[in-house]
């Protein structure tokens, strides 16, 4: 058996969430793509920026095809960085990434060394 202490410790680690999972969803409709981000709102429906999808009117719809916001899927935050908030002055700077900066920043680089070494081949 644990401890008293050591089952609140442990209770508190999983309740704790990352940055991304505590920013707002992002939803994108599966007719035509369009993805609505509460950071940026709806101009076109006067929508203001900072509302949440779920807090939508119920006769808003998607400003490219019209389709009701039932046909949109959650896609998850975007823009906001993978980890938590004490560890973002940490590293070199890749804590404040957003995941698909670091996919870039990885990649990229795996694809630069690949490029560099096929580079060596031309010399003689």
């Amino acid at each position: 058996m644990s401890e008293p202490g050591q089952e609140k410790t442990i209770s508190e680690q999983g309740q704790e969430k990352t940055l991304a999972e505590q920013a707002p969803s992002s939803y994108e409709c599966r007719a035509c793509g369009y993805v609505y981000d509460p950071a940026k709102g709806d101009n076109q429906n006067k929508i203001e920026s900072g509302t949440l999808f779920t807090d939508l009117p119920e006769n808003w719809r998607c400003p490219v095809c019209g389709v009701p916001p039932s046909q949109f899927i959650d896609i998850g935050a975007q823009g906001a960085p993978s980890g938590f908030a004490e560890n973002l002055n940490y590293g070199l700077g890749v804590n404040t990434l957003t995941p698909n900066q670091k996919n870039l920043l990885i990649f990229g680089g795996l694809g630069l060394g690949f490029l560099f070494f096929l580079s060596l081949y031309g010399l003689h």
